[in-house]
C-alpha cells in the first residue's frame, strides 16, 4: 500500500457521521490536491476490506457521483440515515454538512 493509500483510508475513515467530504478534499487532506480519480480508486477497491464510510464522500459539486440508481439510492439512504439532507435525490449542501479535517491531515 502506497502512502498516498494508506492516508486517504485515514482520512476517509475520519469523516464523523453526519458529514460529508468530496474526492477532492479527500486527496487534499491525504497531501495530494489533485489526485480525486485516484480517491474514487480507492474507494471503489478497498472500501469493503477496511470498513470505509464511502457513503460520505461526494463529488465537488456535493452530488452523488454513482451513476448506478441502486448504489446511488444506497448511498443517499445511508446519508439521510445520518440526517444529511439529499435535495433532489442526490446533492448535499457542502455549505451545511462539509467535514473539514484537522490540520494534521493536511502535513507531516
Amino acid at each position: 500500500m502506497t502512502p498516498f493509500t494508506a492516508k486517504v483510508i485515514e482520512v476517509i475513515s475520519a469523516i464523523p457521521k453526519g458529514k460529508v467530504m468530496t474526492y477532492g478534499g479527500v486527496a487534499a487532506a491525504a497531501g495530494s490536491p489533485r489526485a480525486a480519480r485516484q480517491v474514487v480508486r480507492i474507494l471503489h477497491s478497498m472500501s469493503s476490506k477496511y470498513a470505509l464510510p464511502w457513503h460520505r464522500v461526494l463529488n465537488k459539486a456535493g452530488e452523488i457521483a454513482i451513476q448506478d440508481d441502486e448504489s446511488a439510492f444506497m448511498q443517499r439512504m445511508f446519508l439521510e440515515s445520518e440526517d444529511i439532507e439529499v435535495l433532489d435525490g442526490r446533492r448535499v449542501i457542502l455549505e451545511k454538512f462539509q467535514f473539514h479535517p484537522e490540520p494534521y491531515f493536511q502535513e507531516e
